[in-house]
């Protein structure tokens, strides 16, 4: 017989109904929330690359947000097409969306991959100055390849499409159960298997060798050594992967704006991937998403409902405005985490889960059986009265033995 209650049951219930709600949301939820669910799935596949180069690999990195712009910026040089003439002119070279993706992702790559030797000899603080140089840098060539990039002005996003279905709001008009499904509705769907996908393969990564060998690199990189680890490489393809899949994320954020420029790409974004993992948990793949659930979607929903909201005031008005607020409140969870609860939600979560395994343990037997013990099994007893009867058996037994040894 299985308990009727455990962790275990608890936890797939809760990932069956997220799975229903993330399936049937788009046929009910309106266009603000369907964007803002893009945009989150976006930023998960972003936090989930840092997290496996920050939490599994101990590599601390600012440059995350330059793999975002070569992403972003790729995908919409590749997929667009040339605008414009003379010192205006911006090129673009028309390929198909989804190649343009492939290959933008593939950008992202080899720029991470041209950086992987400085990841390899450096860690720590070092890393977390020589990538910071990435942005910087990355920001002041990008807004000067006007050509390319679109400079400060920026450049506009072609749709994403597949043979013969586009993410937009037609070609083919699409109608299912009685629901239109635009280009948000669309997009979601896009952006929730691409994230899945995203995190399964992370979680792979990390249950597998390559994640044995990741974590030794972190926690003890001379004893990784000497045990056969090879550091350097160890700590480059994480740096490859993550880029990677920081241009993916940069692909995704690229769409769900509609246009992209470098100043976009700033170090503050750097520093919200960091804080998506921290709150989430380094090294928990579940926990990079949840963060990012948090930094991304806060400040949206704060700007959609600051008219409802009385301590909110208009940007330039000289209160707080739905930005601020949002800065305030993850940067409070930020602080309150690491005092707290270093693991971050990944933390807060087996805590909850061991909890409930010990109300499962703690429950008395009779009371895990559906529909009470079998006819032939005895009513168990409580575990108090199971050692006061065990300890009148055995005083019983040395008496019996007393009585009966013979007298000298």
């Amino acid at each position: 017989m299985r308990p009727v209650t455990s962790a275990g049951n608890v936890r797939r219930s809760l990932l069956a109904a997220l799975a229903v709600v993330a399936v049937v949301l788009p046929f009910y939820a309106d266009e603000f929330w369907l964007r803002t669910g893009f945009a989150v799935f976006a930023a998960v596949i972003g936090a989930v690359g840092l997290n496996l180069l920050c939490g599994t690999t101990g590599q601390l990195s600012l440059g995350h947000a330059f793999f975002l712009a070569v992403g972003a910026i790729s995908y919409s040089l590749l997929a667009g097409e040339s605008t414009g003439k003379g010192s205006e002119r911006v090129i673009g070279l028309g390929l198909h969306p989804m190649l343009a993706m492939i290959a933008a992702v593939g950008i992202a790559g080899l720029a991470g991959l041209l950086f992987s030797p400085v990841a390899a000899r450096v860690r720590g603080l070092y890393l977390a100055v020589a990538s910071l140089g990435l942005v910087v840098a990355g920001q002041h060539i990008l807004n000067t390849a006007t050509p390319l990039t679109g400079g400060f002005n920026g450049r506009p996003v072609e749709d994403f499409a597949l043979p013969g279905f586009a993410f937009s709001d037609s070609d083919p008009d699409l109608v299912l159960l009685g629901v239109p499904f635009g280009q948000a509705e669309r997009l979601w769907y896009l952006g929730l298997l691409l994230a899945i996908l995203a995190m399964v393969f992370a979680g792979n990564i990390i249950r597998g060798r390559s994640g044995v060998a990741l974590e030794a690199v972190r926690d003890n990189q001379l004893a990784a050594a000497v045990n056969g680890v090879d550091v350097a490489a160890y700590r480059s393809r994480a740096f490859l992967l993550s880029s990677m899949y920081a241009g993916l994320s940069g692909v995704l954020y690229a769409l769900s704006v509609g246009s992209v420029a470098p100043e976009s790409f700033t170090i503050e974004i750097s520093v919200q991937y960091l804080m998506m993992i921290v709150l989430g948990g380094l090294g928990s793949v579940g926990g990079a998403a949840a963060g990012a659930v948090l930094v991304t979607a806060l400040p949206l929903v704060l700007q959609q409902y600051s008219d409802s909201l009385p301590f909110l005031s208009a940007p330039g008005s000289g209160g707080v405005s739905y930005a601020d607020a949002a800065r305030y409140l993850y940067g409070a969870a930020v602080v309150l985490i690491v005092l707290l609860e270093p693991s971050g939600a990944a933390g807060l979560a087996r805590r909850a889960q061991s909890h409930l395994k010990v109300r499962a343990h703690a429950i008395p037997t009779r009371r895990l059986w559906r529909g009470g013990p079998p006819a032939d099994q005895p009513e168990p007893t409580q575990p108090d009265q199971a050692r006061t009867n065990a300890s009148a058996k055995a005083s019983t037994v040395l008496a019996t033995a007393h009585d009966s040894a013979p007298e000298s």
